[in-house]
């Protein structure tokens, strides 16, 4: 299983967005601890959008089709009408 997800910092006042395929959790924690990459210093990353795939494939294309709309107004209204959030999506 492999997750595509969006994550919100009121500190920052910033989406991100990207996949995995370890333990969700995990690697929330891994974005809320301090470390050198883009999320490393806010520490209050918070899941606001999950979708969930079978293959890896299909999560990096979902990943990358969001960050191709470089349009935080898209992003907020994808995250407004979820209701899919965190259920099993199929495969594109």
């Amino acid at each position: 299983m492999y997750t595509f997800y969006i994550l919100y910092s009121k500190i920052k006042s910033h989406y991100y967005i990207g996949f995995t395929g370890d333990k969700f959790e995990e690697r929330l924690r891994k974005h809320n601890s301090d470390h050198k990459g883009f999320t490393g210093k806010a520490g209050d990353w918070i899941i606001v959008y999950s979708e969930i795939f079978n293959e890896k494939k299909a999560a990096m294309r979902r990943e990358k089709e969001v960050k191709g709309w470089k349009s935080k107004i898209m992003i907020e209204k994808l995250i407004e009408g979820n209701s899919s959030d965190g259920e099993e999506h199929p495969d594109l």
